[in-house]
């Protein structure tokens, strides 16, 4: 990323280890959205175009040994899906990183919560901080909540 990146307006890195750790999370966040975004739409696509081809290669004498294949890849690219929970990460991800900016954004405008703080830096910390943390907390519960669906269908 260039320093004319929207990203990267306002930072230059070591000079403030609480802009270094914001950017650091706003770039982390802003590539693991974009990952988990084209992984759901890969895998997406992909069940599609197997699921439109079954109905199509269902009057064929020679493809019910294909449409077998084609429903199996389906699903294991929606079991996939279920089990990596990529748009869900997607929009989580996504969410915490337009957060981390909009901080971003007011502490250096000097706005919001940080136009009367006595310390504003000390307050950008915590901030950052605490939405760190919250998508850390709904992280961990979802994956909670994964192993206890997976133990209920197992039961």
């Amino acid at each position: 990323m260039d320093a004319q990146d929207p990203l990267r307006i306002g930072f230059q890195r070591g000079s403030d280890v609480t802009l270094d750790r914001l950017q650091d999370q706003i770039e982390w966040y802003d590539a693991k959205s974009l990952s988990q975004q084209r992984y759901y739409k890969r895998l997406k696509v992909l069940s599609i175009i197997a699921a439109a081809c079954v109905p199509a290669l269902a009057g064929f004498a020679w493809a019910p040994p294909l449409t077998a294949a084609l429903g199996v890849l389906i699903v294991i690219v929606e079991g996939m899906q279920q089990m990596n929970q990529y748009q869900a990460n997607w929009i989580a991800y996504r969410s915490t990183c337009e957060q981390l900016k909009h901080e971003k954004f007011l502490y250096l405008a000097a706005a919001g919560p940080y136009g009367a703080a006595h310390d504003k830096r000390a307050l950008l910390a915590e901030r950052i901080e605490s939405l760190v943390s919250q998508e850390h907390a709904k992280w961990a519960s979802s994956q909670e909540q994964n192993v206890t669906n997976k133990a209920d269908a197992k039961a």
